[in-house]
């Protein structure tokens, strides 16, 4: 297994925050820590704290007042690189980062959802975590047309940004159906569920702006460590 291509770390400590803000781990209006000692709880130097700070205040998550300091401004709806990642530790929140297990070019299988303009595609399987902890087995599958080389060492943490930064496409939208599902065989060993123990499971089927479906995806999560959520904004 090789670790997926890592977002910077600023862009980590922002996706962090922004998902401690959604989960209601950081209320509206709370005053974070100095950025000096929120720096060294974070272990990172402060000019990578202030860009991740700098992010939030663009996305309209954080106020900066000058001789005060930085406060958190609670907003629905948030773009950010995992606004579609719906696993969540059991408390809420959790940076997700994944590590590739193997991305392989196969003839799409029978039992998948008509998508895509070829029969075959770019299987990705992968070992999802947050903070660190694994949670999750995935299997993605890419529409073949949409590129002739997927490898792994093009995989990041986030595939949504690779489809967009490195292929032009933008997924709009997702329909997910959740439920419960056996644990793959071709699981690695390093995932504490054994093949064929039941857990949480989400298909998801994924499309381009324009309507077109691009991607399928199977996920096997622990219910005692992770939790789908999906959270809509005040009508």
């Amino acid at each position: 297994m090789r670790a997926a291509t890592a977002l910077p770390r600023y862009i980590q400590i922002s996706e962090m925050l922004i998902r401690e803000i959604a989960a209601g781990h950081l209320v509206d209006g709370a005053r974070l820590p100095p950025e000096r000692e929120m720096a060294v709880d974070l272990g990172i130097a402060v000019g990578t704290l202030r860009k991740a700070l700098a992010d939030l205040e663009a996305k309209g998550l954080l106020e900066r007042v000058q001789g005060s300091g930085n406060y958190v401004r609670q907003k629905a709806d948030v773009t950010s690189v995992y606004s579609l990642f719906r696993l969540e530790k059991i408390r809420g929140g959790g940076l997700p980062t994944a590590a590739v297990i193997a991305v392989d070019r196969l003839p799409k299988p029978a039992d998948l959802p008509d998508f895509g303009t070829t029969d075959d595609g770019h299987r990705i399987r992968r070992l999802r975590s947050l903070d660190g902890d694994l949670i999750a087995v995935e299997e993605i599958w890419l529409d073949g047309g949409l590129c002739d080389e997927f490898g792994s060492a093009d995989v990041s943490d986030s595939l949504y940004q690779y489809y967009r930064d490195a292929l032009g496409v933008v997924i709009a939208t997702v329909e997910d159906r959740i439920g419960v599902g056996d644990i793959p065989s071709w699981t690695p060993p390093a995932f504490h569920q054994k093949p064929g123990s039941p857990a949480g499971f989400i298909e998801r089927l994924s499309w381009t702006a324009a309507g077109a479906a691009v991607e399928f995806s199977r996920t096997w999560f622990d219910h005692n460590k992770a939790r789908y959520v999906s959270r809509m904004g005040k009508g």
